[in-house]
């Protein structure tokens, strides 16, 4: 403490430290600011001043006289004086010095005038008082006090019997008992209570116990009773009354005592009036406040006992269980629980209202174990009965309700009663949550604040909305905004208030459906958000929160398991009574459950779903959040564990979905959005669930199984769509499809969902796919691709049109801002265009009332036009400006906008879903059992139906009618082919054909069509042939880039392609007709400006099946291929393909067959080690069997004689100018694929000899395949030798399928015959080659290992026969010209190259010099020379030697280009050696064959006339049995003759290898499907042959099975 009185003061006491402690003191007592401030200073300062008199620094007479001055300053100085004094006194007898002691003494001394003698007594020791002379002995002073002390606290007042008097009681009772209605008051009793304690001597204590029992017996008398003891306790003290109450409530503590409820209500209203403390009364109560945390413990204990107990299984006997039952009841007859006086005293105070009192004892106790007792929970709820009445009888009784209304409490200190929703935050949401889930004691107060929640909601919702109108009105309104905080907090005291009360009462109420339904009352006014973090709490924490809960949960899994396990398809009914009676209450936890089965038995899924049907809306709600949960599990792995297949509990929970939603008024929101964010972050996998839903809500199904029939159907309307387009026949989706409508809508998902799948489709691959197999990934963009297709389907259907397009913007903003890709991107416009369009049509059919068609199709072309204008602008911007010089934007926005729908009318498939209602109302009329009104009923629903597919039908002919004409007047504008034909067909499959044709089911037979359609329409710079020959001729690649959907629905297109190619195939009539004179079967492809006047200019019928057959021919070396590659999903697609066109290919017999025994290995191979491959190759293989007796043999495919025979010779001679003649074209046609896109008319000119012209137009596919049709095998040598195979085997084949028309000596050589023996043996040969062609190449070492036994047959096959020779050097020299343009730079730098090279020079000589532009002049003057140019056949030998010239280079030209991977140095050797050997055979060859030729001139003069020379190669080309190499340019020195020895050269490398191997097939050959194909002629030649041979009587039986055959 701060020193008050300075040591200079005392120094100078008398000059100026008097004063200066004067005005001190003075100052101190005067300033009334701070009381016990000063009076501590004033303390101080008197102690210093003494202090200082005690260490002889001042003189006890001057400070008495200071201290006689300032005595007078303040009323209480001689106390405060006596106080310093006292302080002294105790440190001065401490100290051994005796003169501070005297100091002291004689201060006192001095002072005693100034201080009261009793003051001094009172703080002074005795031995100082007898000091001072005060008192005379300190002994007897001390003894005194002991005494007086006694006396007062320790001595007991003996009121005994005998003094007290009984009567004075009886009186006492008389009074307290009397009637109290008059004008006693509780002062005038208690006068008289005083006089008879007085009179008779009574006992105060006793009296006041009297009173307190009285007060007891009549408790309505709380106003009398209450002010009495008030004023009874002024002359108690204040613990008496608190230890009356607990003497009383100890004397019942006894194990039987049980105390009585008056007692208790005594109690409150004494706490409630604070004449006792609540502190003070609680230590007397049992039982103590562990005891009840032990008895908490001990019960959430027991619970998760009963939990164990309930979740175990237990395989006991049943004696055993009858004990533990036995156990269990003596257990509860013994334990009976002590009297809780605490809960009681709770429950009086809660009865009474005083609620601080209560609320104060329940923070004592562990949470909820007060309301966890009945009476303590109910006396709560009756006090928010009481609280909450006035505001419930405004907002909360529905309407027609009366209503009990409860009076308030007599109490006037009860809680205040709520008028307004602000009022329930003071008192009442507090008092609910300590009653937490025992609010289920009372349903009618449950059923009240659910009430005041949902009125609170709908005040909220109201204000909110006001608040938003005035904020726009009045910015700066502070009020309305404090309006709004309120409404915010009171909105989440709501929320508290369900979750920590409503939802856990709910659970603990026994099926109370009407409580599950009045709570969804107040739900459905929340977002679903809030809502499913109320069930999510509810499921997840609430329960671990009480043990009650925990019991509750773990019976309702038991009773779940128990129901679960008998619900079948037959029970439902029953089953899904006792379901919706348990799910009343637990909901979260039964769904849980039922999920959780669902996710591992799908065969549940119907029989749940129809179970379903007793649960009250909260119920469904809270199933939504259940499903939605169950789906996001982070615990569950979305693929099965091969990583190739989604899990199944996904898909039946995708499917359990569907069903669910479809079937229940369930809110979807909440699903939807969780699919949206699922996609936001990447996971495509709960698209499943979209499907699933929009499939069974909206009935629109996707499947890739659909039937032809099906498919028609769907390119009807909706009535027809619906009839007969779809598996299942969904019925009545229209008030499930409007609900998914209005969820999409409400929420803004229905664009959003669209765009986030059509990006999610490329993030399958390049962003989710990235760790996961192929085939997964593959699956997973089906589904996004199939769902956003089934989407968007329900979109267009289901939306109003200005719904759709007010949320769907333009396909510029689609592509170039949401990055949509174009195929979905016009997908989701079309619909809007056809809106738009049909809208607009209307509008000026209105506006001009003509009703001529010829007007309506001008409005509807207006309409059209005005439309799609700027779609036309909004396209450019989607593609480089480059790929507008060859189509036009407007083609390629009528090409993505139009549907099937707007092409043809499905006329069949209207009559057949007519005529089955037909049959339909036959059956009814047939149908005796069914009553009459039911029956008439039927008959009108499809007498209706009939009427809407005819109105239907009707409908859509107008339109298609429509849209033919508008594409009439458009064609000519659509293809600008600035560049050239082949550019623009390039540009027309990339960008519009390939992408559609992959995208549905419906847009794949929508590209056949329109393929078909823009043919039909006669449009300029289309070439339909082209067209097709790209799309047929090499389908690897396409194949392989495909999903197994994707693949599908290419097998769709091209078998609806086919299906048009055979219809023209199988009737020249129907190929005159449909192509005859169109310009897209022109064989002349300029760029432009062609008129094609010329029927010569025009591709003949015959010329027509030789370039199909060529087609055929290809679709089976690249499914062949694909077979062959391994790959899961080369093999997978192709065989996915295969089946799909399997009604119009394969035709033929020979390829057909090559099919069936790759596809029989293909099953043999894959049965261990992939399932599905072998599944679908059987399934197929089983297909193409039953196929089989439709197939026919190739010459019957397409004739083998020429129908011109003068043609061939003509291209020879005239060079370019035979480049619009029919042969040219099928070799054109063969070409189309060959020749590489990137190939510049340069090196199209150096290469391509005579059909330089054509080629310039055509250069299209890729350029992998000119090099090598099998181009995905990996061994070098193997490719090498395949080549080589091929360009044997074919020209085998080839021949023995020329044969019948007559022998082959006599059409390839013209004059130049042969020995018959020879031609035996070369048919032996050609057998096993051709069996070797179809079945699996043999490898290296086989070949190997048989190069000896190939040495000694080489002698026999020499005398084979030169055509084959012939052929093998042609078609070498075809083989070069592609895989010249491929390689260019190699071929300037190889000897080889430049030997091939030196063909360029010979071959321009006989071509005519004529530049380009000048050769289509002299055309047609070429064309008529033809005939007569061709008479003699004799033509070959002006040709002849330019081959002789030109043999070594082509046959090294051929090995380098068979083998592109080789080092050059390793094919220089190889060439070397082969060439030496094979001019070493041919020398021997040449001079026996010399001999044979003169024998065979005279035998076959007369028929070599008939034949033009060229004809085989040209069939050859025509066939497509030479792989893809040998369809290049017949160049002028092709001629057979000239080529032998070179044949025989490149004879021996072709065959060289095989020869091991053909001879041991020569064996199997007998039986061989090659040896049918023998002629006529070859009987003859046998006949002849018989002497010479020795192979005779084997060709023999192949001549006789050949003959059957035919």
């Amino acid at each position: 403490m701060a020193i008050v009185l300075p040591a200079e003061w005392i120094k100078n006491w008398e000059k100026g430290g008097r004063n200066e402690f004067l005005q001190l003191c003075r100052a101190l007592s005067e300033d009334k600011s701070h009381d016990s401030l000063t009076f501590r200073d004033i303390q101080q300062a008197l102690y210093e001043l003494s202090s200082h008199v005690v260490r002889g620094n001042l003189k006890h007479e001057q400070a008495s006289g200071v201290l006689a001055d300032i005595i007078e300053f303040r009323e209480d100085m001689p106390s405060i004086l006596a106080d310093a004094f006292c302080i002294l006194d105790i440190e001065t007898s401490c100290l051994e010095e005796k003169t501070k002691r005297d100091c002291f003494t004689q201060l006192v001394l001095s002072c005693l005038y100034l201080v009261s003698d009793t003051v001094l007594k009172e703080r002074l020791d005795p031995e100082t008082l007898e000091s001072l002379g005060l008192i005379k002995q300190s002994q007897q002073f001390n003894q005194k006090s002991v005494k007086i002390k006694t006396k007062l606290f320790y001595k007991q007042q003996k009121f005994n019997l005998l003094r007290e008097e009984n009567e004075g009681y009886a009186k006492l009772i008389a009074e307290l008992g009397q009637d109290l209605s008059g004008n006693i008051t509780s002062d005038l009793i208690l006068e008289n209570i005083k006089s008879l304690i007085g009179c008779f001597n009574l006992d105060p204590n006793r009296v006041l116990d009297i009173i307190l029992e009285v007060y007891e017996c009549r408790p309505e008398y709380d106003d009398f009773f209450v002010p009495l003891i008030e004023s009874y306790m002024y002359m108690c003290e204040p613990q008496t009354l608190c230890h009356i109450l607990g003497f009383k409530f100890k004397f019942y503590q006894d194990p039987s005592g049980e105390t009585p409820s008056s007692l208790y209500r005594v109690a409150a209203v004494l706490l409630q009036h604070n004449l006792i403390d609540l502190e003070d009364l609680y230590v007397h109560l049992l039982p103590g406040d562990n005891a009840i945390i032990e008895e908490h413990k001990r019960e959430i204990v027991e619970a998760k006992q009963i939990v164990r107990k309930l979740t175990m299984v237990v395989l006991s006997s049943e004696k055993t269980e009858e004990k533990e039952k036995e156990k269990e009841k003596e257990e509860e007859k013994t334990e009976k629980p002590p009297d809780n006086q605490k809960l009681g005293l709770l429950e009086a105070l809660l009865k009474i209202g005083d609620w601080q009192h209560a609320q104060s004892i329940m923070d004592q106790m562990p949470p909820f174990y007060a309301t966890s007792h009945k009476p303590i929970a109910i006396a709560l709820c009756q006090l928010v009965h009481v609280t909450i009445e006035p505001l419930y009888r405004r907002v909360g009784v529905p309407k027609g309700a009366k209503g009990s209304p409860i009076s308030p409490l007599p109490n006037k200190r009860a809680p205040k009663q709520a008028d307004s929703f602000e009022d329930l935050r003071k008192e009442v949401f507090n008092m609910l949550c300590y009653l937490g889930p025992h609010l289920s004691h009372d349903p009618i107060l449950f059923a009240k604040v659910v009430r005041l929640g949902k009125a609170f909601m709908k005040e909220a919702g109201a204000t909110k909305k006001f608040i938003n109108d005035r904020m726009v009105k009045f910015q700066s309104d502070g009020s309305k905004q404090e309006d709004k905080e309120k409404m915010e907090v009171l909105f989440s005291c709501v929320l508290s208030i369900t979750d920590q009360v409503l939802l856990p009462s709910l659970s603990l109420m026994d099926c109370n459906a009407c409580m599950s339904e009045e709570l969804w009352g107040m739900f459905k006014t929340f977002p679903y958000q809030y809502r499913y973090r109320l069930y999510g709490q509810w499921k997840n924490e609430t329960y671990n929160s009480h043990p009650l809960l925990v019991k509750v949960k773990a019976q309702t899994i038991d009773r779940a398991k128990y129901i679960m396990k008998r619900l079948t398809k037959e029970n439902v009914k029953p089953s899904g009574r006792q379901i919706g009676k348990l799910s009343h209450a637990n909901p979260t936890i039964l769904f849980d459950y039922i999920l959780s089965q669902i996710q591992k038995y799908d065969n549940l899924i119907t029989p749940v779903v129809d179970s379903l049907k007793y649960l009250t809306s909260l119920n469904y709600d809270v199933l939504a959040y259940c499903i939605i949960e169950a789906l996001a599990n982070p615990e569950k792995e979305r693929m099965k564990h091969d990583d190739t297949t989604i899990s199944s509990w996904l898909q039946s929970l995708a499917s359990f979905c569907g069903a669910v939603f479809r079937k229940y008024p369930i809110e979807l929101a909440g699903l939807l959005q969780y699919v949206a964010n699922q996609l936001k972050a990447g996971k495509s996998f709960d698209l499943l669930i979209l499907k699933e839903v929009v499939q069974k809500m909206a009935g629109i199904e996707i499947t890739e199984e659909m039937t032809m029939e099906q498919l028609e159907a769907m390119t009807g309307g909706e009535q027809l769509k619906a009839e007969g387009g779809y598996f299942g026949q969904i019925r009545n989706t229209k008030k499930s499809s409007q609900r998914l409508k209005d969820a999409l809508l409400d929420h803004d998902l229905a664009l959003p969902l669209c765009l986030l799948m059509a990006q999610q489709r490329n993030g399958v691959i390049f962003q989710e796919g990235g760790e996961k197999h192929l085939k997964l990934v593959g699956k997973l963009y089906d589904q996004c691709h199939d769902t956003l297709v089934q989407f968007g389907g329900f979109l267009a259907s289901n939306l109003s049109t200005e719904d759709y397009i007010k949320r769907v913007p333009s396909i510029d903003v689609l592509c170039n801002e949401f990055h949509t890709p174009h195929d979905a991107a016009f997908f989701l416009s079309r619909p809007m265009y056809a809106h738009q369009i049909s809208s607009k049509y209307d509008e000026l059919k209105k506006a001009e009332k003509g009703n001529k068609q010829q007007h309506k199709v001008h409005k509807y072309i207006t309409a059209c036009e005005l439309v799609m204008a700027p779609v036309h602008e909004a396209v450019i911007s989607l593609h480089p400006p480059k790929v507008w010089d060859d189509i036009s934007p407007q083609f390629y926005a009528t090409f993505w906008s139009l549907t099937m729908y707007d092409l043809a009318v499905p006329h069949s498939s209207y009559d057949r879903e007519v005529n089955k209602l037909k049959v339909q109302m036959k059956a009814i009329d047939d149908n005796q059992e069914m009553p009459p009104n039911k029956k008439k009923k039927e008959k009108e629903r499809c007498t209706a139906l009939q009427d809407k597919l005819l109105e239907e039908e009707k409908k859509q002919l107008e339109h298609v009618q429509r849209v033919l004409q508008r594409l009439k007047l458009e064609k000519d504008n659509w293809l600008l082919a600035k560049s050239t034909k082949n550019e623009t067909i390039t540009k027309f499959l990339q960008l519009c054909i390939f992408p559609r044709c992959i995208f549905s089911a419906i847009d794949a037979v929508y590209c056949a069509h329109f393929v078909e359609l823009v043919h039909q329409q006669k449009t300029p710079n289309f070439s339909t042939l082209l067209c097709y020959d790209r799309v047929f001729s090499d389908i690897i690649y396409t194949v392989a880039s495909c999903t197994e959907n994707e693949a599908s629905r290419y097998g769709r297109f091209l078998c609806c392609m086919l299906e048009t190619v055979t219809r023209w195939h199988s009737d020249r009539v129907i190929y005159e007709k449909e192509c005859g004179n169109y310009p897209g079967f022109l064989t002349i492809l300029r760029a432009t400006g062609f008129d094609g006047g010329n029927k010569a200019d025009q591709l003949d019928y015959e010329n027509f099946r030789h370039v199909v057959h060529k087609w055929h021919y290809k679709l089976t070396k690249a499914s062949v291929h694909c077979l062959e590659t391994g790959e899961y999903t080369h093999i997978r697609n192709i065989l996915i393909v295969l089946t799909k066109i399997l009604p119009w290919y394969p035709k033929v017999l020979n390829l057909g067959q090559a099919l069936e025994r790759r596809v029989h290995k293909i099953c043999q191979e894959e049965k261990e080690k992939r399932p599905d491959l072998y599944a679908l190759a059987m399934g197929y293989s089983g297909q193409l069997k039953s196929r089989k007796p439709f197939m026919i043999p190739e010459n019957e495919f397409h004739h083998k004689d020429p129908p011109a025979r003068n043609a061939v010779a003509a291209t020879v001679q005239n060079g370019p100018g035979g480049a619009g003649m029919p042969t040219s074209l099928t070799i054109n046609t063969a070409k189309l694929e060959e020749s590489a896109a990137e190939e510049t008319d340069k090196l199209k000119e150096k290469s391509q000899g005579t059909v330089k012209v054509i080629n310039k137009t055509v250069n299209a596919t890729p350029k992998v395949t000119t090099s090598n049709g099998n181009s995905a095998s990996n061994s070098k040598i193997i490719k090498e030798k395949d080549d080589k195979e091929k360009s044997g085997k074919e020209k085998d084949k080839e021949k023995k399928e020329k044969i019948p028309a007559t022998t082959p000596e006599a059409k390839a050589l013209g004059k130049d015959g042969k020995d018959k023996p020879k031609e035996e043996r070369a048919n032996k040969d050609e057998k096993p080659r051709e069996i070797k062609e179809k079945t699996p190449k043999s490898d290296k070492e086989k070949e190997k290992a048989k190069k000896e036994e190939k040495a000694s047959k080489e002698e026999k096959s020499k005398t084979i026969v030169t055509t084959i020779e012939s052929k093998s050097v042609t078609e070498k020299e075809r083989e070069k010209e592609p895989s010249r343009e491929k390689d260019v730079a190699k071929d300037m730098k190889s000897k080889e190259n430049t030997k091939g090279g030196e063909k360029i020079p010979v071959a321009g000589s006989l071509k005519s010099p004529v530049p380009r532009s000048e050769t289509s002049e002299c055309e047609r003057e070429q064309k008529r020379r033809k005939v007569d140019i061709h008479s003699s056949p004799s033509h070959s030998s002006t040709v002849k030697d330019n081959l002789n010239e030109l043999k070594d280079s082509s046959t090294k030209h051929y090995i380098n280009h068979t083998t592109p991977t080789l080092s050059k140095s390793k094919e220089r050797e190889v060439d070397k050696k082969d060439l030496d050997k094979s001019r070493e055979r041919s020398r021997e060859r040449e001079k026996k064959e010399e001999k044979d030729r003169k024998d065979r001139k005279r035998d076959h003069s007369n028929s070599d006339r008939e034949v033009p020379q060229d004809s085989t190669k040209r069939r050859k080309e025509e066939n497509g049995t030479s792989s893809s190499k040998h369809s290049k340019s017949e160049s002028p020195s092709d001629s057979p003759r000239s080529n032998e020895k070179e044949r025989e050269k490149s004879k021996s490398k072709s065959s060289g290898k095989e020869k091991g191997d053909s001879i041991k097939a020569e064996k199997m050959e007998k039986s061989s499907s090659g040896s049918k194909k023998e002629s006529r002629h070859d009987k003859e030649k046998e006949k002849k042959e018989k002497r010479d041979s020795t192979g005779g009587k084997e060709e023999k039986k192949h001549h006789k099975s050949s003959d059957k055959h035919r």
